[in-house]
């Protein structure tokens, strides 16, 4: 008997074509702290949905700028996180953090 099995990344890629999928999964990325996790979260997100020549039309960023600012060397300013985040059907959200503000005994 013959199991069918799916590429790991096919399978990402395919979840993350669904935006609830993708909003969860930009979230858990960056909950992590790593900023470089994160940057390849948003490149396998970038990648599920068309590619970097895709991205680049729809962000209006050069296709090398992203390339570069979706590496592990990435550092990207706000505004082309938000461009990105934003063909990506994602906003950021500023929260307050439940510890912060805290007095301690």
């Amino acid at each position: 008997m013959k199991f069918g099995l799916i590429d790991h990344k096919e399978y990402l890629f395919e979840e993350l074509k669904d935006l609830k999928t993708r909003v969860r999964y930009i979230n858990a990325a960056w909950e992590t702290g790593d900023f470089k996790y994160f940057l390849k979260a948003l490149k396998n997100v970038a990648d599920a949905l068309g590619g970097m020549k895709k991205l680049s039309k729809e962000t209006q960023l050069a296709r090398e700028s992203l390339y570069t600012m979706l590496s592990e060397k990435g550092n990207p300013t706000l505004s082309s996180l938000e461009k990105v985040l934003h063909a990506f059907g994602v906003k950021i959200v500023f929260e307050r953090e439940l510890s912060h503000g805290k007095k301690s005994a």
